[in-house]
């Protein structure tokens, strides 16, 4: 009979065990997956079982974790997202939700930049730990990402950006994802890829804050080259602060809309 095993096609014999398969196939795992749930190991086994055979702390090779992401958002998908370069410029509450989003999907290449450190407020809403406190954003999630997916190569800029640095900084980026708090700081770096970086496409955001109603986050087509994310009114007041499920859910936006641009999808 005809089964999955770590999302690989395998031919069995009929009225094997899933012990008995996992001895065959993987010796060494003690964490038996059938069809999604945990398995005893005495669990007879049928045609087009999926099992999933795990050592518990295994890292899997580059090729196993490929062909494993690849069966979730198929072998096209992934093969486009590995081979490209995003830019996420500022690490805090957007630009560290984008960049964990952006690793789980397997996109290649990440360019970070942040001249700031973790402070106790970030944890509110941003993806670092409580261990993590007084490191250099940069360097936290580049740690961070790679316990994600160390296959993903991340490039760490430790500086504050400017329009002397980003040319340098993004010029093989595809996307440059905006992930400012302060409005003059987003201006001046859509303004900069805009013009100095034209293989570049921008995804920005503009009103984030606050516990609004969810679907008052949208993504609009600004231009052929410029995308913003938000609601464009809430701003970080007293009583409507950046909160972790409200800039989560524009983090994910934008992560879309980059993986909808890399994948050649229009507006």
């Amino acid at each position: 009979m005809q089964i999955k095993i770590n999302e690989k096609n395998a031919d069995v014999a009929d009225g094997l065990t899933l012990g008995a398969v996992a001895a065959l196939h993987k010796p060494d795992a003690d964490v038996l997956i059938l069809n999604g749930f945990p398995a005893p190991a005495d669990t007879q086994l049928g045609e087009a079982d999926e099992l999933f055979l795990i050592r518990r702390g295994e890292i899997p090779t580059e090729d196993e974790l490929e062909g494993l992401m690849a069966a979730r958002h198929t072998p096209g998908v992934h093969a486009c997202l590995k081979q490209a370069v995003v830019g996420i410029a500022g690490v805090g509450g957007l630009g560290s939700a984008v960049a964990v989003a952006l690793a789980r999907v397997g996109v290649g290449r990440l360019v970070i930049a942040d001249f700031d450190v973790v402070e106790p407020s970030n944890l509110n809403r941003q993806q670092y730990f409580i261990d993590q406190i007084g490191q250099y954003k940069v360097d936290a999630l580049v740690e961070n990402l790679a316990r994600i997916n160390p296959y993903v190569a991340v490039k760490a800029h430790r500086t504050l950006l400017a329009p002397e640095n980003i040319p340098d900084f993004f010029s093989t980026c595809q996307v440059v994802v905006e992930a400012f708090d302060r409005a003059d700081m987003k201006a001046m770096l859509v303004n900069c890829v805009l013009e100095l970086l034209p293989q570049s496409t921008v995804v920005a955001a503009s009103g984030v804050a606050g516990y609004g109603p969810n679907n008052s986050i949208v993504t609009r087509a600004v231009s052929r080259r410029l995308y913003l994310v938000g609601d464009a009114v809430s701003e970080a007041a007293p009583g409507s602060g950046l909160m972790a499920p409200r800039v989560g859910i524009a983090a994910c936006h934008q992560a879309n809309q980059v993986i909808r641009i890399l994948l050649g999808e229009g507006p």
